[in-house]
């Protein structure tokens, strides 16, 4: 017992570590068959668990794992055409806030996003163009080396092309594989140790997965009937959230 806690990141204890194993299936679950909400949920839970500079590198990388094995399932549901330009807005976007010192101010940030999902979910949005994707893309990239857990914003993006529920989790999916993988690049280039971390990386790697198969059936399965409804809860829980807590943050300047 005592040799496995040391395998642990430091002050950790094997039942917090437990939690988060268990958290990584749970979201994992969440995302496949709701399309939006596991790494949202995910980063606050590790945010009580992880000390802050840990925080967005070791979710980024159980969330690329997440992400890469719905893809591996669902890859002939990908709708291919968006998604050069979106990572080529990711490289731009995620290098560019690699570069940048100070940190944006939280509340403006959880506005912008919040305000955005919500005109996403209750306006008649058109497809969004090619050009506007990338430009999401470097938006979207761009803030995730900061806060992490930007899924709601590509999630909107994607609810635009009005695709089936399969379809929509896999190209969804796939872009946020391709975010992920450069902001973990990217924190490695910049010294960022994820050894310490990587047993517990493994571990929601393994239970993430579990928990993708899980939800990604039952997407199958049933997708068609909740699919919709339930991601627009979703997206309008988390946007309510994110404007709440812009809100309280800039009343507290």
């Amino acid at each position: 017992m005592n040799e496995l806690v040391s395998l642990l990141p430091p002050a950790m204890s094997l039942l917090d570590a437990g939690l988060l194993v268990a958290a990584s299936l749970v979201t994992s679950f969440i995302s496949a068959a709701f399309g939006i909400g596991g790494g949202f949920t995910l980063i606050a839970l590790l945010a009580l668990l992880l000390p802050p500079a840990a925080l967005i590198p070791v979710h980024g990388i159980v969330q690329l794992g997440s992400n890469a094995g719905r893809v591996g399932i669902m890859l002939k549901q990908v709708v291919w055409r968006p998604v050069l330009p979106f990572v080529i807005g990711t490289v731009i976007g995620a290098s560019l806030g690699a570069m940048v010192v100070v940190q944006l101010p939280p509340w403006a940030v959880q506005l912008a996003l919040g305000i955005f999902i919500i005109w996403a979910v209750f306006a008649k949005l058109p497809p969004i163009q090619q050009r506007y994707i990338l430009l999401g893309g470097v938006v979207s990239s761009f803030l995730t080396m900061f806060f992490g857990a930007t899924g709601n914003f590509i999630a909107a993006m994607v609810k635009t092309m009005n695709l089936d529920p399969v379809p929509h989790v896999a190209t969804h999916s796939l872009m946020m594989t391709f975010q992920h993988l450069a902001k973990v690049l990217i924190f490695g280039l910049i010294g960022f140790q994820f050894g310490p971390y990587m047993i517990l990386i493994i571990g929601m790697l393994i239970s993430g997965f579990i928990g993708t198969i899980i939800g990604s059936r039952f997407l199958t399965k049933a997708g068609g009937r909740y699919f919709k409804p339930v991601l627009n809860t979703i997206l309008s829980l988390a946007a309510a959230r994110l404007i709440w807590a812009g809100v309280e943050g800039l009343l507290a300047l």
